[in-house]
């Protein structure tokens, strides 16, 4: 029973990790894009190997717990969030590195940005995604329907932000490439919500033992 303990323990721990470099990730990349910084996108670069590193440690372990263990209630539902959780926290940082990439390319072009908001949905982004991992870490049921309920938002936003980008590139043959790079930004930060959103359905997974995947009603 302490073995099983320990691994749960350490499973917890390199989710913890994880969370943490992917969203320093997330954010170095947004600021890489609006500040033109490609110091921050090197370092995404960098945060890369880890998070790999950790997606391999937590699936090890899990399965090993469901294999070995034969897990049941609270613990199997924790080890299941567990697999999922990381599996979203790994396309999160590659979504992060794809955006300091798009970020590099635009040093390499003129400093002529479409009236767009990426502040803004970034923003809305980057606080679904600690609303959620906070959800984890606190077990905290409200604050995962919250996530859930910010979904939209990011949407319409998205949508406003894309009708502007294809303005501007139609505005300027010479500006497609830019405007290619700002819709890919755009696409992978809308992307980052959509993964904050599953790990808030998994948070009430693992809570409450409920499947709210495709029932918004039911977790509002």
């Amino acid at each position: 029973m302490r073995h099983f303990e320990e691994e749960l323990e350490k499973l917890n721990n390199h989710l913890l990790e994880m969370s943490g470099l992917v969203e320093s990730s997330i954010h170095r990349s947004v600021n890489a894009v609006i500040n033109r910084d490609e110091e921050s996108a090197q370092v995404v670069f960098q945060n890369e190997a880890r998070i790999n590193q950790l997606e391999i440690l937590v699936d090890e372990i899990a399965i090993g717990l469901l294999a070995l263990q034969q897990p049941f209630a609270v613990d199997l539902r924790f080890i299941t969030m567990a697999i999922k959780i990381n599996n979203n926290l790994e396309r999160m940082g590659d979504i992060a590195v794809n955006i300091a990439e798009r970020a590099v390319s635009l040093l390499n072009q003129p400093q002529v940005m479409p009236h767009i908001d990426i502040p803004h949905i970034a923003a809305l982004s980057e606080e679904m995604i600690r609303k959620s991992l906070d959800a984890f870490v606190r077990k905290d049921v409200e604050l995962a329907r919250n996530v859930l309920m910010s979904d939209d938002a990011v949407d319409n936003l998205r949508d406003s932000i894309y009708s502007s980008i294809i303005r501007f590139m139609e505005e300027d043959s010479h500006r497609v490439h830019q405007g290619l790079d700002y819709l890919f930004v755009a696409r992978g930060l809308e992307r980052l919500a959509d993964h904050a959103t599953n790990i808030a359905e998994d948070v009430l997974f693992y809570v409450q033992g409920i499947d709210v995947r495709h029932q918004r009603s039911v977790a509002r």
